[in-house]
């Protein structure tokens, strides 16, 4: 059979080269369908990693700031409740010197007055 188109092995082999390139054309990426703002899957985790770190920075933040509150509120509660006591025990105390005081002039009294009874009596002896 001879060849109508007279096509030779030369040509034949440039027709296939030029199917297989148009055959692979198919899968290439176009340029109108790629994406402009593509971010890669360890960029974003890392993104997600990074967010994860500072939420759990700043609640923890917020826990120690907590912590030091509740801490200075017992403290003050504490430091309100040892005045209270020394301002009880201060006042105990002074009760007590003025009850010791009271009983010290009693006495005193009293000692005066037998003293005097007793001078008294030796006077009216005489």
């Amino acid at each position: 059979m001879k060849d109508p188109l007279r096509t030779g092995f030369a040509e034949r082999q440039k027709a296939a080269a030029e199917a297989k390139k148009a055959i692979l054309a198919k899968f290439k990426p176009k340029p109108s369908v790629t994406a402009t703002n593509f971010v890669s899957r360890e960029e974003r985790l890392a993104a997600e990693r990074e967010a994860t770190r500072q939420a759990r920075e700043v609640a923890k933040e917020e826990a120690r700031r907590e912590a030091e509150a509740k801490a200075e509120a017992a403290r003050a509660v504490a430091e309100a409740a040892a005045e209270e006591k020394r301002l009880l025990l201060l006042n105990d105390e002074a009760a007590q010197l003025a009850a010791k005081r009271d009983e010290r002039k009693a006495r005193k009294a009293e000692a005066k007055s037998a003293a005097r009874a007793k001078r008294e009596a030796k006077r009216a002896s005489r």
